[in-house]
């Protein structure tokens, strides 16, 4: 397997765990949703890019942005329907840089 290329991502998330309240924190299984996948999920749902433009925002390809999302989608539905905490951790990324003309936000 090769090494996978360094994602770019505008920022890391503030929060890294999210849980449901119905459950004990010591019986709660979890998800790990690495930084990329949160990335992406960014993207393509909050900001409603198309695969291609966000591809290029975390400079990879447009098929392995689709496969980090399907990847994301999963892992989120599994979370919701199995009751379980999500946890924001890892994957390869470096924090975009802002450059002038671009607003934070």
């Amino acid at each position: 397997m090769r090494p996978k290329k360094t994602r770019w991502v505008k920022c890391l998330p503030g929060e890294r765990c999210f849980r449901p309240k119905c459950a004990p924190l010591k019986k709660l299984k979890g998800v790990c949703l690495s930084i990329d996948e949160f990335e992406a999920v960014r993207l393509a749902c909050l900001e409603e890019m198309k695969q291609e433009e966000a591809a290029k925002l975390m400079k990879v390809s447009r098929p392995t942005f689709s496969r980090i999302i399907t990847s994301a989608h999963r892992k989120i539905a599994d979370a919701l329907v199995n009751i379980k905490a999500i946890k924001i951790e890892g994957g390869c990324c470096k924090i975009k840089e802002n450059t002038k003309g671009e607003s934070r936000g």
